[in-house]
């Protein structure tokens, strides 16, 4: 075997013995929890807009706070992770949501808005990296790939309960109850959060520090295609009715082309995760082609009409955000022993492109038009792709 290859496939520490699915219930639980005051702000973006008197700008800017707090939040959170048991992290994350949560319900204003984004962010931090120290402690090499597509899933799962609630609480009841009905899923993710137990923390490997040296390189390639791709994929997402409705469909037709593409990608991070844990050297290679594909299906949508925007669509948003699990997988891989700073660093290149697309593809689209502006963000999926590619290379001349 190369060391390209050992660099890839080290197994994890011996960690403590027993069924880890509990636990990972535990962290998929609340990861959909921790990104819930975000998602459900979102969904009710018109009412808060109104009832706040606050610009679709101002709006933007606050929510984009959320991810920003969340991307360089990371640093601290990978320690935190580090020091602390895993249940009381997540159970951190939890309060932190439910607070961000009840913020937001009472705010009158866009600066109350924006701090109660900013402290979910916070919490939302705090969940990758403990995620990354459970699996590297728990979770079977064999399953790795698994759980982490399980942790994706759990970001792809995490708006469909505030859509529900924008569309069946906020109508008869407004937007701020409907806001604190959500913090039922940080309620029940605290209690929950002990189920997540590593047992003693041992020391890390000796092999870890080499290999995390020799991947420094890659790491960084690796965040940098993470954030490209994000940029690309989560503008798609966050305009999804309007590109729709843009390409010739209706309003409700696009709603419900946004539920399914939702779906969908849930279903692709799982089976992703499953199937890449037959081969875990290849998960770079997949990470690249889903990148891809996404950047596929937004040249698909850019090109109009209804039928380009359904195949595009669920290229770009299902496909093209089928490969975060396994990046994960793949960078844990390369970090044995280290789990909460394989989870903050993918979570640095995920969240601060989210943070950058929404505000970033309304400017452009109001100022280059809607499909020169998807075009774009095709564009810059597919430097993510030619970046992640890039890390791979270094890792195998790095080995070499």
């Amino acid at each position: 075997m190369t060391t390209t290859e050992i660099d890839i496939e080290t197994a994890r520490p011996a960690g403590e013995a027993g069924r880890p699915w509990a636990g990972m219930g535990a962290i998929v639980l609340t990861s959909v929890a921790a990104m819930t005051p975000a998602f459900g702000v979102a969904a009710l973006a018109t009412p808060v807009e109104r009832g706040l008197g606050v610009s679709a700008t101002g709006f933007g800017l606050a929510l984009s706070g959320f991810f920003a707090a969340s991307a360089l939040g990371s640093f601290a959170a990978k320690r935190v992770a580090a020091r602390l048991p895993v249940p009381v992290v997540l159970t951190a994350a939890g309060v932190l949501a439910l607070a961000a949560l009840a913020l937001a319900a009472a705010a009158g204003n866009l600066a109350a808005l924006a701090a109660a984004l900013l402290v979910g962010g916070a919490g939302n931090a705090l969940v990758q990296p403990a995620a990354g120290r459970y699996i590297g402690a728990r979770v079977p090499r064999g399953r790795l790939s698994l759980a982490t597509g399980m942790v994706s899933a759990a970001l792809g799962a995490a708006p469909l309960v505030p859509g529900l609630l924008a569309g069946f609480a906020a109508g008869p009841l407004g937007w701020r109850p409907a806001l604190l009905l959500g913090a039922v899923l940080p309620a029940l993710a605290i209690p929950a959060a002990f189920l997540a137990g590593t047992g003693r923390a041992g020391p890390a490997p000796e092999a870890a520090a080499g290999g995390a040296a020799r991947a420094g390189r890659t790491l960084v390639l690796w965040t940098l295609a993470a954030g490209l791709a994000t940029i690309g994929s989560n503008a798609a997402a966050s305009y999804f009715v309007q590109l729709g409705t843009h390409s010739g469909l209706s309003t409700a037709l696009a709603g419900l082309m946004q539920s399914l593409a939702g779906i969908v990608a849930v279903a692709v991070r799982l089976a992703a995760g499953g199937l890449a844990d037959r081969a875990p050297r290849r998960n770079p290679a997949l990470v690249t082609a889903m990148m891809l594909s996404g950047a596929a299906g937004l040249a698909l949508v850019a090109a109009g009409g209804p039928a380009a925007f359904v195949a595009g669509a669920l290229l770009a948003v299902a496909g093209g955000w089928g490969w975060t699990g396994l990046l994960l997988a793949a960078v844990m891989r390369l970090l044995p022993g280290q789990g909460e700073r394989a989870g903050a660093t993918v979570q640095i290149g995920l969240f601060g492109g989210a943070a950058v697309a929404p505000l970033a593809f309304g400017a452009a689209s109001s100022a280059l038009g809607v499909p020169v502006t998807v075009l774009v963000a095709a564009l810059i999926v597919l430097a993510g792709a030619a970046s992640m590619l890039a890390g791979t290379a270094a890792l195998r001349r790095e080995a070499a």
